[in-house]
C-alpha cells in the first residue's frame, strides 16, 4: 500500500474516532430549555426533561419502590454541560437501594414516565411535589 494512501486511511480513522467520542460524550450533556409554562429547566442530551422531588433533601432521594418506575432515576457517570451550566453542580449520589443517582446542586434528579417526547413536561407539578429541574 503506498504512503498517500495509508496516510488517507489513518486521518479517516482519526477522524471516525474523534466523532464516535464527540458523540458519546454528548449523550452525557445536560442542557438548557424553555417553556412559557414552566420556565428554563434541565434536559438530558436528547431533551428529556429532568425533574426534582420537593420531598428529597440534599443528596438523599426519598422516592422509591413504585416511586422510581414513574419517576425513573437519571445517572451518568460523568455529566457534560452546556451554556451557564457548571460541571460542579452536579454529582452523584449512592441511594439506599444501591443504585447510583446524578444529582444537581445536591438534588437527586429523575425523569417522568409520562413524558414520551422530548420537551414534554408532563410531570410539572405532580401531586404538587414534582417540578422541572430549574438551571
Amino acid at each position: 500500500m503506498s504512503n498517500p494512501i495509508r496516510l488517507a486511511l489513518a486521518a479517516s480513522l482519526a477522524l471516525s474516532l474523534a466523532l464516535a467520542t464527540t458523540a458519546r460524550a454528548d449523550q452525557h450533556t445536560v442542557k438548557v430549555a424553555k417553556s412559557d409554562p414552566v420556565g428554563s429547566y434541565l434536559t438530558d442530551a436528547k431533551g428529556m426533561t429532568l425533574y426534582v422531588n420537593k420531598k428529597d433533601s440534599q443528596g438523599k432521594s426519598t422516592c422509591a419502590g413504585d416511586c422510581v418506575t414513574k419517576w425513573p432515576l437519571f445517572y451518568r457517570e460523568k455529566v457534560g454541560v452546556t451554556g451557564a451550566l457548571q460541571e460542579a453542580d452536579f454529582g452523584t449520589i449512592t441511594r439506599e437501594d444501591g443504585k447510583k443517582q446524578t444529582t444537581y446542586k445536591g438534588m437527586p434528579l429523575y425523569y417522568f414516565q409520562g413524558d414520551r417526547a422530548p420537551n414534554e413536561t408532563k410531570g410539572q407539578g405532580v401531586r404538587e411535589v414534582w417540578s422541572v429541574a430549574a438551571p
